[in-house]
């Protein structure tokens, strides 16, 4: 198959299309405004509504809406953009409403910057909003998988009832790659019937809601989220290990850093060290157990967390490792990008070379 070159953000934008959503409710920011612009232009083109909404609140109910017709919807923006969307995002948890939510993270806290940062870690893993959620976070690391993510996102969501968040620093959605349109493996998907599409004085109405006021209506509501959230940590969980049998010193890093991170793996095998890297790709599901068993080696000497912010995964890294191994940390925040000469630094200082 031909490779085509996209751009990060209008492949995203594009792979929506692909994987059947023509409902996109959003409000600009950078760094992600080309996937609003995109499909400002294309889904009028297949039948499909594209509304600038008057505030990314308005926005996160217009999706909640649209979800709970049934139809597949997204929509994108950028840190402090969905910080505002916080509220929508539990409610739509609370009331098992399916929807992709793409973040394009920028530099913070507050109104930050517009260059690529990874500062929304903990929003996206721990949740923004109230109440005991979750949702499934997708980091991909290139244009290519980008595109494979969001569509696989939608299916994702239908299947478990539930948003799916595709997280990735601005220069994801910046830079340009060549990618191939592939087929993604569709999942059998149980039938709607939840879906406010009108009765038709066929069946008694259904209601879309999150509010419980009996107490023990919504401990069982929750016990019952709980088990779903449960069944996505024992099917969903996905990684990358690159380079990771008997190395002496292990990377962690998701996104742009993980690029950063296999550039330094090949600065230091040149100097005689052999180093490794375990990349998320599913941020929560954290994949735990995969980074215990490669930091287990006894080869590993140390742990290297490496990010675009000030440490943030490296609470989940700590809690997989059970103090196996020490860990150290590389990073920057605010929008500026470290080298693989400084994670290079950073390792052998961890190792004592």
């Amino acid at each position: 198959m031909a490779k085509e070159l996209w751009k990060g953000n209008e492949a995203i934008a594009e792979a929506a299309i692909r994987a059947g959503c023509k409902y996109f409710f959003g409000y600009p920011i950078t760094p992600q405004n080309e996937i609003p612009e995109y499909l400002s232009l294309h889904l009028p083109q297949i039948g499909g509504c594209f509304l600038q909404a008057e505030s990314e609140v308005a926005a996160i109910n217009m999706i909640y809406g649209a979800a709970g017709c049934g139809k597949r919807v997204m929509t994108s923006s950028s840190s402090p953009g969905i910080s505002l969307k916080q509220e929508g995002i539990t409610y739509m948890c609370g009331a098992e409403l399916p929807a992709v939510i793409v973040n394009m993270m920028r530099g913070g806290p507050g109104l930050g910057t517009i260059q690529p940062a990874q500062g929304d870690y903990y929003q996206a893993t721990r949740g923004g909003g109230n109440g005991d959620y979750r949702h499934l976070v997708y980091a991909p690391a290139t244009i290519q998988e980008a595109a494979d993510y969001v569509q696989k996102a939608f299916d994702v969501a239908d299947y478990y009832r539930n948003p799916v968040m595709i997280l990735a620093d601005g220069m994801i959605g910046q830079m340009m790659e060549a990618i191939e349109w592939r087929e993604m493996p569709k999942r059998e998907l149980p039938e709607k019937t939840w879906a406010t599409t009108g009765t038709k004085g066929e069946r008694k109405p259904n209601v879309i809601n999150s509010l419980y006021i009996d107490p023990n209506l919504c401990a069982d509501h929750n016990d019952r989220l709980a088990k779903k959230y449960a069944a996505m940590e024992e099917n969903e969980v996905l990684f990358e290990e690159y380079n990771t049998e008997n190395c002496e010193v292990l990377f962690v890093a998701y996104g742009t850093p993980s690029r950063i991170a296999r550039a330094a793996i090949r600065q230091l095998e040149k100097e005689g060290i052999k180093a490794g890297l375990l990349r998320p790709i599913t941020l929560w599901p954290f994949p735990s157990k995969a980074l215990k068993a490669a930091a287990d080696q006894a080869s590993v000497k140390a742990v290297v967390d490496v990010e675009l912010s000030m440490g943030q995964m490296i609470d989940d890294v700590k809690i997989a490792l059970e103090g196996c191994k020490p860990v150290a940390f590389v990073g920057k925040a605010g929008g500026v990008v470290p080298t693989p000469a400084e994670v290079c630094a950073a390792a052998k200082a961890a190792i004592g070379r």
